[in-house]
C-alpha cells in the first residue's frame, strides 16, 4: 500500500511529456530530408509573404529614418515608405540600366566565343608544357587534365540548354513573386505599428511581466544584430564589387562587369564566398588571357585581406564578435540544413546563440554567488 501511494505521488506527468519531446525530436531529426521537402512546398506558396516580410524588415530602419527626421504630422509613416521605395527602386533601376546590359553582353560572349576561347587555352597549356619540358619537368597531367575539363565544360551546354530555360522560367517566376512581395512589404511597413502593437498585446496577455520583459529585450539584441549584420554585409559586398570593378577597368581585363557582379554577390557569403567568386571570376579570366587570371587572384587574395582587416571591422565594429570556429561550425552546419540561406545567415544565427550561452552562464554564476553569500549569511 505504501509502495502504491509513492508510486501515485511521483510525477509521471513530467516524465511523459519529457519522453514524448524526445520521441519527436528523434523522428524529426530521423526524418528531416522528408520535412525539409514538405517545408519547401509549403514555402512555394507562402514565399511572396515571406519575402515581403524580409524586405519590410530590411527597409524598416530607412523608413523610420525618414519619419523621425524628415516628415512630420498625420501621414508621415506613408509618406516614409513611399519615398523609401521610390529611392530603392530609383536605385535598383540606375543599377539595372548600368549592369544588365554589359552583364548580358559578356554572357552572350562567352558562349558564342567558347570554343575559341578553349582552343586558345589548349594552345597555352602546350607551350607551358613544351617550356617545362626543357627544365626537365613533367607537367602532362596538368595539360591533360585542363583539356578534358574543357572537353566537358563546352559539352555541357548544349546538354543543359533545356535546363537554362527552365531556369529562366523560374527567374520570371521569382520577379512576379518579387513584385508581389514588394507591394506586401509596403502594406507591411504602413501598419507595421498596428502589427506591433498587436503583438505585444497578445505576449503581454500570454506571459508574465518579468517573462515579457526577457522576451522584448531578447527580440531587441537579435534585431540589432540581424539588422545590422544584413545592411553592413550588402554594403561590403558593394564596396568589394566597386574595387573590383575599378580594378578590372584599369587593368583593361575583359567581362569586368560580369566578374564584379559575381565577386560582389559570392562576397555576401561568409569564408567560403569570395573563394568561389576568385575561382569563377579566375576561370573566366583564364579562358581568354591566364595572364590576367593570375594577377585577377593575386589582387583578389590582397583585396579579401583588405576586407577582412580593415573594411568589414569598421562597418561591423563589435556588434557580433564570435569567434572563427564558431562562425566555420554554424556555415557547415548550416549549409548543410538550409543550403544558401544557411550560409548567409550562418554568423548572425551564431552571434545570437553565443549571447544566449553567455547570458546563461552569467545567470548560472549569479544565481550561485547569491546562494553562496546566503549560505555565508546564515
Amino acid at each position: 500500500m505504501k509502495f502504491k501511494k509513492e508510486w501515485l505521488n511521483k510525477n509521471w506527468v513530467s516524465y511523459s511529456i519529457a519522453l514524448c519531446i524526445a520521441i519527436t525530436f528523434y523522428s524529426i531529426i530521423n526524418h528531416f530530408d522528408m520535412i525539409l521537402l514538405g517545408l519547401s512546398h509549403i514555402f512555394r506558396f507562402i514565399s511572396p509573404v515571406i519575402y515581403g516580410l524580409i524586405i519590410a524588415y530590411i527597409l524598416d530602419p530607412g523608413v523610420a529614418f525618414f519619419e523621425k527626421k524628415v516628415f512630420k504630422g498625420k501621414h508621415s509613416r506613408s509618406l516614409s515608405v513611399f519615398t523609401t521605395f521610390i529611392l530603392i527602386i530609383l536605385a535598383l533601376t540606375i543599377l539595372g540600366f548600368a549592369l544588365i546590359p554589359p552583364i548580358v553582353k559578356s554572357i552572350v560572349g562567352l558562349f558564342s566565343n567558347f570554343d575559341s576561347y578553349s582552343h586558345s587555352l589548349q594552345l597555352w597549356l602546350a607551350n607551358l608544357a613544351s617550356i617545362a619540358k626543357e627544365y626537365n619537368i613533367d607537367i602532362s597531367y596538368l595539360t591533360n587534365a585542363g583539356g578534358d575539363a574543357l572537353k566537358q565544360i563546352a559539352g555541357m551546354i548544349p546538354r543543359n540548354i533545356n535546363n537554362i530555360i527552365s531556369t529562366s522560367v523560374n527567374i520570371g517566376v521569382s520577379l512576379f513573386n518579387l513584385v508581389i512581395a514588394f507591394i506586401l512589404a509596403i502594406y507591411f511597413l504602413i501598419y507595421a505599428s498596428n502589427l506591433q502593437r498587436s503583438l505585444r498585446a497578445f505576449l503581454k496577455a500570454v506571459l508574465k511581466p518579468n517573462k515579457y520583459n526577457a522576451v522584448a529585450e531578447f527580440w531587441r539584441r537579435v534585431n540589432r544584430i540581424f539588422i545590422r549584420y544584413i545592411l553592413c554585409d550588402l554594403l561590403d559586398g558593394f564596396i568589394i564589387g566597386c574595387i573590383n570593378f575599378l580594378f578590372m577597368t584599369i587593368m583593361h581585363m575583359p567581362f569586368t562587369a560580369l566578374v564584379s557582379v559575381i565577386v560582389g554577390v559570392t562576397n555576401l557569403a561568409p569564408t567560403f564566398g569570395p573563394i568561389v567568386g576568385a575561382i569563377i571570376g579566375g576561370f573566366i579570366l583564364l579562358l581568354v588571357n591566364p595572364l590576367m587570371a593570375f594577377w585577377f587572384i593575386i589582387f583578389t587574395i590582397i583585396l579579401q585581406t583588405f576586407d577582412g582587416y580593415l573594411i568589414k571591422p569598421v562597418l561591423f565594429g563589435d556588434t557580433l564578435g564570435v569567434s572563427s570556429i564558431m562562425i566555420l561550425i554554424f556555415i557547415i552546419v548550416g549549409s548543410r540544413m538550409f543550403g544558401v540561406w544557411g550560409i548567409l545567415l550562418a554568423i548572425p544565427t551564431a552571434a545570437i546563440c553565443d549571447f544566449i550561452y553567455k547570458d546563461f552562464i552569467w545567470r548560472k554564476n549569479l544565481k550561485q554567488m547569491y546562494e553562496q553569500n546566503t549560505e555565508a549569511e546564515l
